[in-house]
């Protein structure tokens, strides 16, 4: 009997340190585990609530060279995006309910340009983050989403009635690039709603923040998942070869990994903020 009691407390204690065990490998994980705000954001380790301003860096030379990296070279494959597109006819399709949307505003006419110099960026960049992977705070993100990026590029290379949506796609390093000048030029951390900022540069963050929240928005968040309704409708035109409808598929796949991460990014951001806006309500006393 007493052999019994023994093995049943024996038993419950072993339960006892596995859930022990389990409980701590899962707080390393969420401790060790960095979000993709957490590269962009002043965070509160307490309650991972977001805190006003961007994070103040320290002399990295890792970080900064692959940032400054960034900015130059986004700003080439921005434009060249730019120049394949008519732009009068983007605006009157936006109101227009007929068609496939964005297709016959496509001129390609830099696109082999644009193609080859959008490739070069992610195969450097990808080297770059395997090689030295402390640049950046979530390199096997970063590592995961140029794989996918490229594999992607791969369609409109070979389909030409898939090229529009290279360009549609590719806008979204215009928010890349505001997300990474936000951090740049902004090192000492600063709210960039502070009154008493030098003016100059008190614009200048403004600027870049407002920029940053609107392309997030309208591309991350709007636009992107709307790509998934223009294969949709492509599909439906139903004048896609067997081929086209085999990539059309491969498409949609790599597509909606993408709108998977935008939504993760975003719901991340969400959450912080709502944990701010808490500790804000708590800090506020009750009472007359």
């Amino acid at each position: 009997m007493n052999s019994l009691r023994e093995r049943v407390v024996n038993s419950r204690k072993a339960s006892s340190l596995d859930d022990d065990r389990t409980k701590q490998e899962i707080r390393l994980r969420r401790k060790n585990r960095h979000l993709v705000v957490e590269q962009h954001y002043k965070i509160d380790q307490e309650n991972h609530a977001l805190l006003p301003g961007v994070p103040k860096y320290d002399e990295d030379l890792a970080r900064d060279f692959h940032d400054f990296f960034n900015l130059i070279c986004l700003v080439p494959i921005i434009a060249l995006n730019v120049l394949n597109w008519n732009w009068d006819k983007l605006f009157q399709s936006i109101h227009s309910k007929e068609g496939i949307p964005f297709i016959h505003c496509w001129t390609g006419e830099y696109f082999d340009l644009f193609f080859y110099v959008t490739l070069a960026y992610f195969i450097i960049d990808l080297l770059w983050v395997s090689i030295v992977p402390r640049a950046v705070k979530s390199p096997s993100t970063i590592i995961q989403h140029h794989i996918a990026t490229i594999l992607y590029l791969a369609i409109p290379f070979h389909f030409q009635s898939f090229r529009f949506l290279m360009g549609v796609c590719m806008s979204v390093e215009l928010n890349t690039w505001f997300l990474i000048a936000r951090r740049v030029f902004n090192k000492q951390g600063f709210p960039p709603w502070t009154i008493d900022l030098p003016y100059l540069f008190s614009v200048r963050v403004k600027l870049i923040s407002i920029c940053f929240y609107i392309s997030w928005i309208l591309i991350r968040c709007i636009l992107y998942p709307y790509v998934l309704v223009v294969f949709y409708k492509m599909v439906q035109r139903g004048k896609l070869t067997e081929n086209e409808r085999v990539i059309m598929a491969v498409g949609v796949c790599l597509h909606s990994v993408f709108c998977v991460l935008n939504a993760r990014w975003t719901i991340d951001l969400i959450n912080s903020k709502i944990r701010q806006w808490k500790t804000k309500a708590h800090k506020i006393p009750s009472g007359l």
